[in-house]
C-alpha cells in the first residue's frame, strides 16, 4: 500500500492496548486482584448505614480500587473486542471479563443497598465531612435510588442472571450488525462496473456522496444488507423491551424512561419539556430539507439525500491532513486542550482504520482515572471524518481532565456526556469557517453545521419517539412484528420530516442497526440535551472570548462531581429553566438562517 493510501485510509493508527496490563500478565490478574480487595470488604457487612465519616472513606477508597482493577480488565476485554467482534477468542475473553465482574459486583452490593438504607440524618452528617468529597455525590445518586432497590437477594439475582440477560442479547445484536456486508458498485472500465463486498459503515458513509446515483445504490446496498438479519434482529429487539417492562416493573418505575431520566439526574418532567421542544421546533429540519433539495438540484429529497454533501467534488481527506485540522481547531480554542489532543493522536490512543469483523462507528471509553482514554474511529477519508475526530476528540479531553475527580465522578451524566463533545466539533467547524472566503466553500461547511444539528437534535428526538412507541406498545400489546417496527419506524420519521422529504419503503428497516436502542435504551434524548448545552456554551464563549475558557475548563474537570444544574451554572446555563432549550433551538435556527444566506450568496438557491 502506497504512503497515500495508508494515510486516506488511517492503515497504521491503531492503539496500544496493552498499558492497561501494566504490571500484570492478564486480564485475569486484575480479576484476582479485585477478589482479593472484595473479599476483605465483606468485613463490612452490616455496618455500612452507621459508619462514621472516616471509616465510610476508608470502605470508600478500598472500593474505588476494586472498582479500578474491574474497569482496566473489562475495557481491555471490550476495546479488544470491538476491534473484532468476528473473533471467537475475544468475545469468548470479554465474556468471561463480564461475568466475573458481575460476580464480584453481586458479592458488594450489600455497600448501596446500606448506605441507602441509613437514617436520613446520620447520612447527611458523614457527607457533610471533607473527608468523603471523593465520593460525595455519587453516594447522595446512590440515596437517590432507594425508592427503585430491591432486597440483597433479588438484587444479586439480577445481576447474576444480566449476563446471561440483556447483555448477552446486546452482544449478540453488536456481533450480528458487524457482520453486516453491503455489495457496493465499482467501475472497473469505461462502461463495466462490477460490485464489491464492503462493511455497513463504508455502505452508510456513501449516503453522503454529492453523486446521487451512488447514494442511491448505497441506500439500496444498504437495504438489502440489512434484509437477511431482520427478523432475529427484531427477536432480539422484542426480548430486551420485554426484559426492560420486567426490570422497570419490579423495581416500581413509572415510565420506560424514568430509570434512564433518574441516571441522568433529571426528571421526568424536564425531559418531556426538553422533547416537547424539539418536536416543536421540527419545522427546522423540514425547512432545512427543502432547501438542501434546491441547493443540490431536487425538487424533494429522498430518503438516501438527506445527508448528501453539497459540495460540488468529494473531497478526500488523509489522516495526517485531518488531524491538523482538529490540532489547529483546538489550539485556536486552548492551548493546553490542543496538548491532550496531540497527545492521542501521537501516543496510540486512537484505533481509526476500518477492518472485517471491526464495531462500526465511532466511540470514545474514558477507562478509568488512572489511565487514558480510547477513541475508535472507522475512518473512511471523508471530510465527515474530520469532524467525527473532533467531536470524539471533545469527549476524549473531558475524560482526561475528568480524571483528578476518580472512579466515581470521572463520567458525567449521559445528559453531559455530548457536551464537550460537541463544543469539540463547532470549534472544528468554526475554525475552517474562519479559513474560507469562497461563498461556495463557506455553504458547505455551514451545511454541515445544519446536518450535524439536525441529525443530533431533531433525529435524535425522532429515535426517542420511536423508542417510546415500541416500549409502550410493548408493554400494551405484547410482541411487535417485523412489519410493526418498521411501522413505527416510519411514523417517527415523518414526523419529524413531514413532506420535506420522499420515505421509500426500504427505509422501513433501518431502525435494525441502531445499537443504542439495544444496549442503553432511551440514551438517544441525551444527545439533543448535550447539542442544545453544548450550542449555549459556545454562544457564552463567543461572547466572553477567551476570558471564558478558564470556566470552560473547570466544568471539564469537574466530570460528573455535581449535579446537572450544578455544572451547568459553572457556564451560565441554567438547565433548570424549561425555556433554556428554546435558546439553544433558536441557535440551531439561527444556524439554517446562515446557512440560507451563504447558498443565497453562492448562487445555490
Amino acid at each position: 500500500m502506497s504512503t497515500t493510501e495508508a494515510d486516506l485510509t488511517a492503515a497504521d493508527v491503531a492503539w496500544d492496548l496493552e498499558s492497561l496490563l501494566t504490571g500484570v500478565d492478564s486480564p485475569l490478574d486484575l480479576i484476582d486482584r479485585a477478589k482479593a480487595m472484595a473479599t476483605s470488604l465483606e468485613a463490612y457487612r452490616g455496618t455500612v448505614a452507621t459508619l462514621d465519616a472516616a471509616t465510610l472513606a476508608e470502605l470508600m477508597t478500598s472500593l474505588a480500587e476494586t472498582n479500578e482493577f474491574l474497569s482496566r480488565a473489562g475495557h481491555y476485554g471490550m476495546l479488544r473486542f470491538s476491534e473484532n467482534t468476528a473473533d471467537p477468542e475475544r468475545g469468548a475473553l470479554m465474556q468471561r471479563l463480564q461475568e466475573e465482574a458481575t460476580s464480584i459486583a453481586s458479592q458488594l452490593v450489600f455497600i448501596d443497598l446500606e448506605f441507602a438504607a441509613a437514617d436520613d440524618e446520620h447520612a447527611a452528617m458523614v457527607l457533610a465531612d471533607d473527608r468523603l468529597a471523593f465520593c460525595r455525590h455519587h453516594l447522595e445518586n446512590t440515596r437517590r435510588t432507594r425508592p427503585h432497590m430491591l432486597s440483597e437477594a433479588e438484587e444479586t439475582v439480577l445481576l447474576e442472571t444480566s449476563v446471561s440477560g440483556a447483555s448477552a442479547w446486546v452482544r449478540l445484536f453488536s456481533e450480528l450488525t458487524s457482520a453486516i456486508t453491503v455489495e457496493l458498485p465499482e467501475a472497473t472500465g469505461e462502461d463495466s462496473v462490477e460490485t464489491r463486498t464492503a462493511s455497513l459503515e463504508e455502505g452508510l458513509s456513501l449516503l453522503q456522496h454529492p453523486d446521487r446515483s451512488i447514494r442511491e445504490q448505497a441506500a439500496d446496498a444498504v437495504t438489502a444488507g440489512l434484509a437477511p438479519g431482520l427478523r432475529t434482529r427484531a427477536f432480539i429487539y422484542n426480548t430486551l423491551l420485554l426484559d426492560k417492562s420486567v426490570q422497570d416493573r419490579i423495581r416500581n418505575f413509572p415510565s420506560w424512561l424514568s430509570s434512564r431520566n433518574l441516571s441522568n439526574e433529571a426528571s421526568d418532567s424536564s425531559v418531556e419539556a426538553l422533547v416537547s421542544a424539539v418536536v416543536d421546533r421540527y419545522d427546522i429540519p423540514q425547512r432545512w430539507y427543502r432547501l438542501k433539495a434546491k441547493a443540490i438540484g431536487l425538487d424533494r429529497l429522498s430518503d438516501y439525500d438527506r445527508m448528501a454533501a453539497v459540495a460540488d467534488g468529494q473531497q478526500q481527506v488523509g489522516w495526517s491532513e485531518g488531524t491538523e485540522i482538529v490540532r489547529d481547531a483546538y489550539r485556536s480554542f486552548s492551548p493546553e486542550l490542543a496538548d491532550i489532543v496531540g497527545r492521542f493522536i501521537d501516543e496510540r490512543w486512537i484505533d481509526a482504520p476500518i477492518r472485517p469483523g471491526k464495531q462500526p462507528g465511532a466511540f470514545c471509553a474514558y477507562a478509568v482515572p488512572s489511565h487514558h482514554p480510547y477513541v475508535l474511529l472507522n475512518w473512511t477519508g471523508r471530510s465527515r471524518d474530520v469532524l467525527t475526530l473532533a467531536h470524539e476528540l471533545g469527549h476524549g479531553v473531558h475524560g482526561y481532565l475528568a480524571r483528578e475527580q476518580g472512579i466515581y465522578h470521572q463520567s458525567t451524566p449521559l445528559t453531559l456526556a455530548e457536551t464537550a463533545s460537541v463544543f469539540g466539533e463547532t470549534v472544528t467547524n468554526n475554525r475552517l469557517l474562519d479559513m474560507l472566503e469562497d461563498p461556495g466553500e463557506r455553504f458547505a461547511i455551514l451545511a454541515s453545521v445544519v446536518d450535524d444539528s439536525v441529525a443530533t437534535v431533531f433525529r435524535q428526538v425522532a429515535m426517542n419517539r420511536f423508542e417510546h412507541a415500541c416500549h409502550t406498545e410493548r408493554r400494551e400489546a405484547g410482541e411487535l412484528s417485523v412489519d410493526r417496527f418498521g411501522e413505527l419506524w416510519m411514523g417517527s420519521q415523518t414526523d419529524m420530516m413531514g413532506d420535506s422529504v420522499d420515505l421509500s419503503d426500504n427505509y422501513a428497516s433501518w431502525w435494525s442497526y441502531v445499537p443504542h436502542f439495544m444496549g442503553t435504551p432511551g440514551y438517544v434524548y441525551a444527545y439533543a440535551y448535550g447539542q442544545l448545552l453544548a450550542l449555549s456554551v459556545y454562544a457564552r464563549y463567543e461572547v466572553e472570548g477567551d476570558a471564558f475558557v478558564p470556566a470552560y475548563l473547570e466544568l471539564l474537570r469537574a466530570g460528573g462531581s455535581r449535579s446537572p444544574e450544578e455544572l451547568g451554572a459553572i457556564v451560565d446555563c441554567d438547565l433548570a429553566d424549561p425555556a433554556f432549550w428554546d435558546g439553544g433551538l433558536q441557535i440551531v435556527d439561527n444556524q439554517l438562517n446562515r446557512a440560507e444566506e451563504a447558498a443565497l450568496a453562492a448562487g445555490r438557491i
